[in-house]
């Protein structure tokens, strides 16, 4: 046997060189594969339903989720901004020293303000009609302190508040009264002079000298506020106060800070921070946004689902194609990847469709949220039971791309059975009827 026919031996010998992992073989295959032909479309149809499930899934869990914590950062801020982080009362003793005490809580490190105030529950009675209202009094210089509050009045002014006997109102208590800048509205409280007959109601008229609006309408129809002075005066509190609201850096640090906070107040005081007095609230919106999350969950698991029966009845249909693949030479491996590319590629397309329609609608939510008011002649999240005028969306960076991930991978979970069930086809028993 010649040099040459030995050469050839041993070139038959050797196994056919398969191709590299995801070549541009394997994604021509499973590109012809997604393009449906007229006894295809059925298979389309699902691939169809799977891609809109998925893309309906993601851009549903990103919006809500968006809104949400939207509502939960508005809210925060709202409440935060006008009852401050934590509150300072006095135990045992009355507090009349708040202006000595006031100035040493403002030297712990990262408490940005420390303001006294005085509190008490009042009717407020105008032309339109009578409600309820929680009046405070706090000095110019303090009110002025609260951005929530000084940096939204809509009409007046706050100079000179604390040497005139005017009040600020939110925009819409002045609504339901019938009141506009310069009325004058009565102020009763149950708590007036004590007389012989016992203690009698006290009502008292005063000008509205400034108008603001919070944004959070449960703020804007009940907070009254007057000079501190004045309410003392109102309220029979001579020269004592409420309390004291401490506003720090990082509101998730209060638990840290109490120790310090009481150890500069240097008396007997009872400190609440806002986790305490709000934890109803806040711990129903939380278990609400994870009950959202869960049920959202389930629609992308669905798409997830529908890509499963999709690909199965996908490799049903090309079992004699996969044979003949096989016979050509291509790999278990090769005919699995056509068919992870083939499925992966809805889910990919899918969720990335999903992403960019989620954050266009969020970007644009309260604009679209007109809209629909205006087609359908209704008030959708009305202020009245949501609190807030506006609807906010706050889009977290890390839980969207949990989303992602959480999709993409369902996604690839779901084409691994199908795929491998190709990859298994027996060439010979798929040709055998044909």
């Amino acid at each position: 046997m010649t040099a040459v026919d030995t050469a050839d031996v041993d070139n038959s010998q050797k196994p056919a060189a398969s191709t590299r992992p995801f070549s541009p073989f394997e994604w021509m295959i499973a590109g012809r594969y997604l393009r449906s032909r007229r006894r295809e479309t059925f298979i389309s149809v699902i691939a169809g339903f799977s891609f809109a499930g998925i893309m309906l899934g993601v851009a549903t869990l990103i919006i809500v989720m968006a809104v949400m914590n939207g509502f939960r950062t508005e809210l925060l801020s709202k409440i935060l901004g006008i009852n401050g982080h934590m509150l300072v009362q006095p135990i045992d003793l009355p507090l009349t020293d708040y202006d000595v005490i006031a100035p040493k809580l403002e030297t712990v490190p990262e408490v940005v303000a420390a303001i006294p105030f005085i509190e008490g529950q009042a009717m407020v009675s105008g032309p339109a009609g009578n409600f309820g209202s929680l009046v405070r009094g706090m000095h110019e210089k303090d009110l002025r302190r609260m951005p929530l509050v000084a940096g939204n009045i809509q009409a007046g002014s706050l100079d000179d508040f604390d040497q005139g006997e005017g009040i600020a109102i939110g925009s819409r208590m002045a609504q339901q009264l019938g009141v506009t800048l310069g009325d004058n509205v009565s102020v009763i409280s149950p708590r007036g002079a004590v007389t012989p007959i016992g203690v009698t109601p006290r009502m008292k008229p005063y000008p509205v000298t400034a108008i603001f609006e919070i944004g959070m309408s449960e703020y804007d129809a009940t907070f009254v506020f007057m000079p501190l002075e004045e309410a003392q005066a109102y309220f029979n509190m001579d020269d004592k106060a409420t309390g004291l609201e401490v506003y720090v850096v990082d509101p998730d640090k209060v638990g840290l800070m109490k120790p310090a906070i009481e150890e500069a107040a240097d008396r007997p005081t009872f400190v609440t921070d806002w986790r305490q007095r709000n934890v109803t609230f806040f711990s129903a919106l939380e278990v609400e946004r994870n009950v959202m999350f869960i049920i959202l969950f389930l629609i992308v698991l669905v798409a997830a689902l529908n890509i499963i029966s999709g690909m199965i009845m996908l490799v049903k249909d090309k079992g004699k194609d996969i044979a003949i693949l096989r016979t050509m030479g291509a790999t278990r491996g090769a005919i699995m990847r056509v068919f992870l590319i083939t499925g992966a590629s809805i889910g990919c397309v899918g969720t990335l469709a999903g992403f960019l329609l989620g954050l266009v609608v969020c970007l644009n939510i309260e604009s679209i949220r007109q809209f629909v008011s205006w087609m359908t002649t209704t008030e959708l999240f009305s202020p009245e039971l949501y609190f807030l005028s506006k609807l906010p969306a706050d889009i977290d960076s890390g839980e969207t791309l949990t989303v992602l991930l959480m999709a993409l991978g369902l996604s690839l979970l779901a084409t691994v059975y199908p795929a491998w069930r190709a990859a298994r086809l027996d060439p010979v028993e798929a040709l055998r009827y044909e």
